[in-house]
Order: C-alpha cells, then sequence, then structure tokens
C-alpha cells in the first residue's frame, strides 16, 4: 500500500471512528436536556376529575352522554358523565389513587364518528403539549368516549367546505399532531375498541402499542378516494408489519378486524369485546398499571434509546443505548430501586 493510499485508509477510519463519538455524544447531549425537562418542577396538576371509587354499578347519563355498564377497577371509568359534556370534543382525563399517573384522551365526536376535525387537532395539540411537560404522567391512553368508533378518520364534511389551499396545511397540522403524539416521552396506548379508519388508525400507529378488541375493524383506506395516507401511515405501517403486507394493506384498501391485526403484528392483543364496548381500554388500563410501578426514567429513557435505535445500524444504536444508560446512573430512583431490593420491599420511586 502506497504513502497515499496508507493515509486515505487512516483517515477513513478516523472518520467512521469520529462520527460514531459525535452521534453519541449528540444523543447523551439529547438525554441530558431531556432528562433536565423530565424533572423540572411542574405546578399542580389541571383539569383533574375526582372519580368516585364507591359509584353505582349503573349510571345514566343525558342523551348526549355516554351510558356504561361497570366503573372499571379504583374508579377508572372510561365513561363518566363529567368526561362527554355538550360540544367536547376531546375528553382529557387525569386518573388519581392508585392509578395516578395515568391520563386517558377520549375522542368524543359522536355525531361525526370521532372524524378529524380542525377543532379536534386543536384540543389534542394543546392536551399532547401539557402531558409532555409534566413530570408526573406515566402512561398516556388514547381511547375513543363513542361505542363502536375509534375514530373514522378526516372529516370528509369539513374537507369538502375547504378551499383547496386550505387542505394541505390543514393536514400538516395534522401529521404534526400524530408526530407529536409519537414523540410524547412516556408509554402510550391505544385502546381500539371499534373502527379505526385511515387517520384514526394513523393516530394508533403513533402510538406505542395498540391494543383492540376482536370485532375492532382497522384499516389505511385513502387509495378508495383516490389519495394516500398522509399523517405517517406508509411510513409507520411498514415499520408495523413489514414492507410487503404494509403495500398489500394500502394498495388493496384492505379493513382487517382485531384477529387479523394481532395475526399480522398491527395489534399487540386482540380481545374478546365486552358488553360494555370497552374491552380494549379495560386491557389497556391493565397494561399501564403494570408500567405505574417501575422508574419512570428508565421507563423514558428506555422508550428513548429503543426509538432513535431501531432507525439506525447495531453500533450506533449501542452507543445511543449507552448514553441513555448513563442517565439513568446517578438518578435518586436507582440507588432506590437497589435499596428496597436489599430491604425486600417495593421501591417508591419519584421520578428523581
Amino acid at each position: 500500500m502506497s504513502h497515499d493510499q496508507n493515509l486515505r485508509h487512516i483517515g477513513s477510519k478516523l472518520k467512521v471512528k469520529t462520527t460514531l463519538q459525535l452521534c453519541s455524544m449528540a444523543v447523551l447531549a439529547g438525554c441530558r436536556v431531556y432528562l433536565q425537562s423530565f424533572r423540572t418542577k411542574m405546578g399542580k396538576l389541571e383539569g383533574v376529575y375526582k372519580l368516585n371509587e364507591h359509584s353505582k354499578s349503573l349510571h345514566h347519563v343525558a342523551s348526549n352522554k355516554l351510558v356504561y355498564c361497570r366503573p372499571a377497577r379504583n374508579g377508572a371509568s372510561r365513561h363518566s358523565s363529567s368526561d362527554a359534556k355538550s360540544g367536547e370534543d376531546l375528553s382529557v382525563r387525569y386518573l388519581d389513587g392508585e392509578d395516578s399517573g395515568i391520563v386517558v384522551f377520549g375522542i368524543n365526536r359522536a355525531k361525526a364518528k370521532n372524524a378529524i376535525s380542525k377543532n379536534l387537532v386543536n384540543l389534542m395539540s394543546e392536551a399532547v403539549e401539557k402531558v409532555k411537560k409534566n413530570n408526573k404522567v406515566r402512561t398516556v391512553i388514547l381511547c375513543s368516549l363513542v361505542p363502536g368508533i375509534f375514530c373514522a378518520g378526516a372529516d370528509l364534511k369539513e374537507r369538502a367546505k375547504m378551499h383547496q389551499s386550505e387542505v394541505g396545511p390543514f393536514v400538516s397540522k395534522a401529521r404534526a399532531l400524530i408526530t407529536e403524539l409519537g414523540n410524547l416521552p412516556m408509554p402510550t396506548i391505544a385502546a381500539i375498541d371499534g373502527a379505526a379508519l385511515g387517520g384514526g388508525l394513523e393516530m394508533a400507529l403513533a402510538c406505542d402499542i395498540r391494543i383492540a378488541s376482536n370485532c375492532a375493524k382497522m384499516g389505511l383506506v385513502e387509495t378508495k378516494l383516490a389519495i394516500i395516507p398522509g399523517a405517517g401511515g406508509t411510513q409507520r405501517l411498514p415499520r408495523a408489519i413489514g414492507v410487503a403486507l404494509a403495500k398489500e394493506l394500502i394498495f388493496a384498501a384492505r379493513v382487517v378486524d382485531g384477529v387479523q391485526a394481532r395475526s399480522l403484528g398491527l395489534v399487540s392483543h386482540a380481545v374478546e369485546q365486552n358488553k360494555c364496548g370497552d374491552a380494549a381500554y379495560l386491557r389497556a388500563l391493565d397494561l399501564a398499571r403494570e408500567f405505574n410501578p417501575q422508574g419512570p426514567i428508565a421507563i423514558r429513557m428506555a422508550k428513548l434509546a429503543i426509538n432513535q435505535g431501531i432507525e439506525v445500524d447495531l453500533a450506533t444504536g449501542l452507543a445511543i443505548e449507552e448514553a441513555c444508560y448513563a442517565q439513568v446512573i446517578p438518578t435518586k430512583d436507582r440507588l432506590e430501586g437497589l435499596t428496597a431490593f436489599k430491604e425486600k420491599r417495593t421501591p417508591r420511586f419519584k421520578g428523581e
């Protein structure tokens, strides 16, 4: 090898090494900023709904509100008379008691089959922004307060009234919302108890975990309208079920039920629907309760490492993992975990 070739070879190796080091340093810096934000003390939770743990098993509410059969454990029912006020497209509930740290986003546009409107996008954007900054939130559940429907996609009646120049900006805003939902630092669970079509499925795809009832219907059906999924569906569906299957479903505008979705890997769990129509929500709540006792900083760092690492090569992914791991070492929660293990008791993590 000539002197010049040798220098180029060494320079190439140094360039690769430097790139990996810079990547690791960038991720480490990002983790530090993220962790500092996570530790920032927040004010008291706003809009907390106090639920009665000893409520009766059957609640009748006004005609514009939902009727549900029974409260879930600890009063964490999906439907509540205080949730579905007239004119509200979105209910945001911060659960309390043993379920403190779980936040439920309930879509509530019964007449429009929970279709995505300008108002719903604005409300959800505000809700996402609030929980993103709240270090007390452990898990977010996205569900529907309308029986038999999760979200029918874009509000086509509203869309038809838009000028052509308005469509692009609205789709961009909806896409940005779904991206922000996907970027929330805490675990997110989509509880699909009814039809999730088009943009509705795209919202669910942005969540970390999807749970569906066996009779739920899911599909990206935009090609029926001579358009394509425009809020992340062409990117997230292939990552969830593989490229070939995603192409097949999108090209055919095919709709699958919960059982088929489970076999495809589109959802993690398919559950038997109950008489109340909230089986997926109840399973999501159980899953959130499994997350709740764990170290919140550790869970957030694990999510960050997975989400960033899955998009890069293994060597860079391992560097990302190392950077994220470094952020949990100095935490009080890690020391509490070791102490609790030594004392044979349940750890009390505070997110510090």
